[in-house]
């Protein structure tokens, strides 16, 4: 099966997998498939956005590999195509992790990460509301790598496929127990805790798909508690996707709010 098929294919399947293990084996109990804000997240942010901005992506990354030829070098042009995926996942990975640490630590950068952790019931759907500019900023910054080293073309449909099955893994309201394998592979274990309500001065748990980052860099957190809930604190954050687009915007008049 050709990898355009099979990528929605795949990624469809995971979601629909994930949304009957949520009501099999929650980790919070009670929680709505049907919650808060999750018409916005499904039909603005993970159909209309992701539409949108592949279009720009692609278009701002063609535009700079026709301008500047000369940076382009076939580095990984011979590799193995499961080389090249594992070799774009672990740098993309460890960018992903120092970004979004300093996202937690820059007032400006929190802005338009805000929306991400807005959400109130994390669950397989929560990782798709994430700022049209923190998503336009962090798919420049993989995808043209791939292009300026002479990836194969088919391996952005495939890292894009792997980020998405395990963006809404790591999200999913699963009670996960996955072990000494939490050192090397995140999972929801440890990133509901990064969107925990009580967390905060700078927030924990920044991996994405290796959880090595946190382990290594010091900012593990995995204590045998629940958290107490999840969001920002933010009573004023508004619930539509133009709205919330918006409120990245506001003034800064009033101290920010970090809280995971």
């Amino acid at each position: 099966m050709a990898i355009e098929v099979l990528s929605p294919v795949v990624i469809s399947a995971g979601a629909f997998l994930l949304i009957g293990l949520e009501r099999i084996f929650p980790y919070d109990r009670g929680q709505k498939v049907l919650r808060e804000g999750f018409w916005t997240d499904l039909i603005w942010y993970t159909f209309i956005q992701s539409y949108v901005l592949a279009m720009i992506i692609g278009a701002l990354i063609r535009w700079i590999n026709a301008s500047m030829p000369a940076a382009k070098f076939a580095l990984v042009s011979s590799w193995p195509i499961g080389l090249q995926v594992v070799f774009f996942l672990v740098a993309h990975d460890l960018y992903i992790y120092l970004f979004h640490r300093w996202q937690h630590h820059s007032t400006i950068l929190w802005r338009i990460h805000e929306a991400h952790h807005s959400v109130k019931d994390v669950d397989w759907l929560a990782g798709s509301r994430s700022h049209a500019l923190e998503i336009l900023i962090n798919q420049t910054v993989e995808f043209l790598p791939m292009t300026l080293l002479g990836a194969s073309p088919e391996l952005p449909l495939v890292k894009g496929m792997i980020d998405a099955v395990w963006g809404m893994y790591i999200h999913s309201n699963l009670d996960v127990h996955s072990g000494a394998l939490q050192y090397v592979l995140n999972g929801p274990e440890m990133h509901r805790w990064h969107h925990a309500r009580e967390i905060t001065h700078g927030g924990v748990n920044f991996s994405t798909k290796l959880a090595i980052w946190d382990w290594l860099f010091k900012t593990n957190y995995l204590p045998r508690t629940k958290p107490a809930g999840y969001g920002i604190g933010d009573t004023r954050f508004p619930a539509g996707y133009f709205s919330q687009l918006a409120y990245a915007f506001r003034p800064f008049r009033d101290p920010e709010k970090r809280e995971s």
